[in-house]
């Protein structure tokens, strides 16, 4: 498969406008103060279950709906692809099949199941998701909806590329950096692809897990690179890949995105600000790109910044533990 067009981006924008919305850029004076920047919280943690996977699912769903509604869709996810697809699929009456880790957090899967997904659970450290998913596949008919190596995944996730653009148009700003969090690169890629097009001169930045930080050991290298070992804990669970899709690697390649690992308690910390300072509840995961700026990884000083804060659904015994931080 091919990486997706700046026209299918545009296709997307129509095709899933009528279950998404239309998230809020959030600006905090005192964050702006500390890091001596103009930055905007792009909210996605506000989009219907939580995360800004509602975009893509929703575009790989609604394109092929005939299919859909014949046979069924199946996916893969650590929870929240697993919540976009669920929720797409109740929207137009499919069935849904959600193969999903043992360790995922209750919080990211209730809502799946709420929706009338199907759950297969499987072992991360023994098993392969994608083989599980092409076996159920041949089993069933049903259309596989991966959660990032996808043309039309990455187009619907992309569309955040075309608001950012455009909320940059209507305030009169040029985003010097655009910081996302990444897992196989569907999201970082897909807003590479619209603002390649919209606003070639914004550099993409990622965040990503410590022990999983596949994405900058790659794109530093020029060659997909895996992580070996994947039994590292991390509370970013949104964002354990091994190893960056094939589709998105090339295309973040193509327009230099750069990569940077966050730690555990540098998300924490980025919780707790969201919370308090944004009245916004993010999981570690979508806080990361947040903590990307706040720990000074990236040089904000002076620059427009937007952050991509991609998803809010919190164990509450974490985010807990994020407040209680000193």
């Amino acid at each position: 498969m091919k990486a997706p067009s700046f026209d299918d981006i545009l296709e997307a924008q129509t095709r899933i406008n009528e279950i998404i919305n239309q998230t809020p850029f959030l600006y905090s004076p005192v964050l702006n103060d500390i890091m001596g920047a103009n930055i905007f919280i792009k909210a996605e943690s506000l989009q219907p279950r939580g995360a800004f996977k509602i975009r893509g699912a929703a575009n790989a769903i609604f394109k092929r709906k005939n299919e859909a509604l014949l046979n069924g869709v199946i996916a893969y996810s650590s929870g929240n692809h697993a919540q976009g697809v669920a929720l797409a699929c109740k929207y137009i009456g499919a069935k849904a099949t959600i193969i999903v880790p043992k360790d995922v957090p209750l919080a990211k899967l209730k809502p799946a199941q709420d929706d009338g997904a199907e759950i297969i659970f499987y072992d991360r450290k023994t098993e392969s998701r994608e083989e599980i998913g092409a076996n159920l596949q041949k089993q069933t008919g049903a259309i596989l909806v991966p959660p990032y190596d996808h043309p039309d995944v990455i187009a619907g996730q992309g569309t955040i590329g075309l608001e950012i653009a455009n909320f940059a148009t209507n305030n009169d700003i040029k985003f010097d950096y655009v910081v996302t969090p990444a897992s196989g690169g569907g999201l970082a890629s897909g807003i590479g692809i619209a603002l390649k097009e919209l606003s070639p001169n914004t550099k993409i930045i990622i965040s990503e897990p410590e022990g999983y930080d596949d994405m900058a050991l790659s794109l530093d290298a020029g060659e997909r690179k895996r992580i070996k070992d994947i039994n590292y804990p991390s509370l970013l669970d949104a964002l354990q890949a091994p190893i960056p899709g094939e589709i998105t690697f090339e295309i973040l390649k193509e327009i230099g995105a750069r990569a940077f690992p966050i730690s555990d308690n540098e998300a924490l910390r980025a919780v707790k600000f969201a919370f308090e300072n944004f009245h916004l509840v993010l999981e570690p995961s979508g806080a990361s790109s947040l903590a990307l700026v706040m720990e000074n990884k990236i040089p904000a000083k002076n620059n427009n910044i937007c952050i991509i804060a991609s998803g809010g659904n919190i164990d509450i015994q974490v985010l807990q533990k994020a407040l209680m931080l000193s």
